[in-house]
């Protein structure tokens, strides 16, 4: 098709402003989908999507829409998830697109996360179509939407808004309409050397690694001979083909296009998302500028429950390729066994990973306690180089410790007026230094510098219930600075148990310590006789509790026994006691849990 009649866009929303709904009434209008292939929520096709109701993988479709000019034309539309944890997916979708529909919903206004995508879409100068959903609720205030949208760029004036609902399908005819009236066609050059960006892959048991494309200058035509810039991975292009939304094989893909292309490529290190795609024949000299890599947030250790090693090595490499923004690496615990080291974006991106695990691959996993990164500096390192950590069990022993850095990111938080009071004291709870305040139309824009540990869990479901859900928090890298840490080492029944580690603040490590023994006396399984759980600071023990027996203590249970019983029973538990110090302890999940919901 002639680049003049092709558009890519995305939608970009707030989580629950009616994405999906109104993805599925374009696909519906242009045909793309039969009556029968027809369903809510078309393009969230995994299962933890349709059970937390958001987009967590990015998905693409091709439709073709008959304009009133009379002419046909291509729309690929890439979708974008709405949830903060989720805006490296949003940032992905973005770098292939040339324009985005703002959707707000007309019973909620703009909100924070609405501002965090139009920034993102800003940075990438696409053009905007601000769109107005759920205009037939009862609860609608239009006039209000329209003003808030009019704070974001004065640009949008009120004849350039349109007013649609998505769930009856009402204007959605203006908004196909609109997307090639306001969005600009692509403008490479057809006979130019092959020039594709890679903006996502997903991995197939049989083709190997399928890799997402948007074609910017010249074909790429199946069976050809192609490189990947960065490593100068070469490969052939075994099958290549469009979504419709389905994948659907085709000959050859032009400049302007968006499409896949099967890698056969089986190593997930030998792609990377943002990379550039060219002939080996007649390679493009400049590589196109892609764009940053995800930066994981939160680390967290994944343990198969039932020595099912090798099968949850299987399972978290394809997730890899599947989820470019997930990274992992092997690592060994002394009382869970070999397992892996994974970082993710957020607590919710984990929790995705944990079910897509459960419900694709049917592996269960033990869950340890999530944790930042951070520098070390010894005593005894002459060229002084940190030691990075990312597992507590590798901090090392407090006497050799000089000083320690950990990352601070800069925190953007847009929150409605009403909540900035009890944002602010929560931002303060968790160190957080105020750096500006703004106002954003009715919204209000506080900028911190924070610690990522201390935002590494639980801190977003805070800000999300203090907000009532309407606020957002943005998050971009700043520096390491000088922090004062100590590692809380857990020993259960005397024995340490390396995979319960955690690194905290000094000033908090009392209270956490205890909150974590005082829930360990409810989560351990509990044996014939009692077990201490002990906190360890600095070797000192700051915390302990006893868990108790399953039954009473045959030997100190008031009953009348001969002095030979009790020693007996005295005896015979003693022995039991150091046979478990030192033996592995197997713990359930629950006991991972406690340390996850201590605040």
């Amino acid at each position: 098709m002639n680049q003049a009649y092709i558009q890519n866009f995305a939608i970009i929303a707030h989580i629950d402003h009616g994405k999906s709904t109104l993805a599925d009434r374009i696909m519906e209008q242009t045909n793309t989908v039969s009556q029968r292939e027809r369903k809510n929520q078309l393009l969230d096709s995994m299962k933890v999507e349709q059970d937390h109701g958001i987009t967590v993988k990015s998905r693409t479709v091709r439709n073709y829409y008959h304009g009133e000019d009379g002419h046909e034309y291509e729309y690929n539309f890439i979708d974008t998830p709405g949830h903060v944890d989720f805006s490296y997916e949003v940032s992905k979708s973005l770098a292939a697109c040339d324009g985005a529909i703002l959707l707000v919903d007309a019973t909620q206004g703009v909100q924070a996360q609405t501002v965090a995508n139009f920034r993102l879409a800003k940075q990438n100068q696409l053009s905007i179509i601000p769109v107005i959903n759920k205009i037939d609720s009862e609860s609608a205030d239009i006039e209000k939407t329209v003003n808030q949208i009019q704070q974001l760029d004065q640009r949008f004036s009120h004849s350039t808004i349109l007013m649609i609902s998505a769930k009856t399908g009402q204007n959605i005819h203006d908004v196909l309409e609109a997307i090639y009236q306001r969005i600009p066609a692509p403008t490479g050059n057809l006979v130019a050397p092959l020039k594709a960006l890679v903006f996502d892959s997903i991995y197939d048991p049989f083709k190997g690694i399928i890799a997402y494309v948007r074609i910017y200058d010249g074909r790429l035509n199946a069976n050809q001979h192609l490189k990947l810039m960065a490593d100068n991975t070469e490969f052939t292009s075994h099958q290549l083909g469009v979504f419709t939304p389905n994948m659907k094989e085709s000959k050859q893909l032009s400049a302007g296009d968006v499409g896949y292309v099967t890698t056969g490529l089986k190593d997930s290190q030998l792609i990377q998302v943002g990379d550039t795609l060219t002939s080996c024949e007649h390679p493009t000299n400049k590589p196109l500028p892609g764009y940053q890599s995800a930066k994981s947030m939160v680390f967290a250790g994944f343990y198969p429950k039932d020595d099912n090693y090798k099968e949850l090595k299987a399972a978290i490499e394809k997730l890899s390729l599947n989820d470019s923004s997930f990274h992992y690496m092997e690592e060994v615990s002394e009382a869970l066994g070999p397992g892996f080291r994974c970082g993710f974006l957020g607590m919710l991106h984990l929790q995705i990973i944990r079910e897509r695990l459960a419900n694709e691959y049917h592996i269960n996993v033990l869950t340890t306690a999530p944790n930042s990164i951070y520098h070390v500096y010894l005593k005894d390192t002459p060229d002084q180089s940190p030691l990075i950590i990312t597992n507590p069990v590798k901090f090392p022993k407090f006497s050799k410790i000089n000083y320690v850095e950990e990352p601070y990111v800069k925190a953007t938080i847009t929150t409605p007026a009403d909540s900035m009071g009890a944002i602010m004291k929560l931002v303060d709870q968790h160190l957080g230094t105020l750096l500006d305040m703004s106002n954003q139309g009715d919204l209000i824009v506080l900028i911190y510098k924070i610690p990522i540990s201390e935002i590494a869990y639980n801190f977003f479901n805070k800000l999300k219930s203090d907000s009532h859900g309407y606020a957002t928090l943005d998050t971009s890298f700043l520096d390491y600075e000088l922090t004062d840490v100590v590692k809380i080492s857990i020993h259960i029944n005397y024995a340490p148990v390396d995979a319960l580690d955690t690194v905290v603040h000094r000033q908090d490590s009392e209270k956490i310590a205890q909150g974590i023994v005082k829930k360990m006396k409810y989560a351990v399984p509990r044996r014939l006789y009692p077990m201490p759980v002990q906190a360890f600071v600095e070797g000192k023990s700051i915390a302990r509790i006893d868990v108790p027996p399953l039954r009473k203590n045959a030997a100190v249970n008031g009953e009348k026994h001969s002095i030979s019983k009790k020693q007996q029973l005295l005896h015979r538990q003693n022995i039991n006691k150091r046979q478990a110090a030192q033996s592995d302890i197997k713990l359930p999940q629950s006991v991972f849990n406690a340390i996850l919901e201590t605040d």
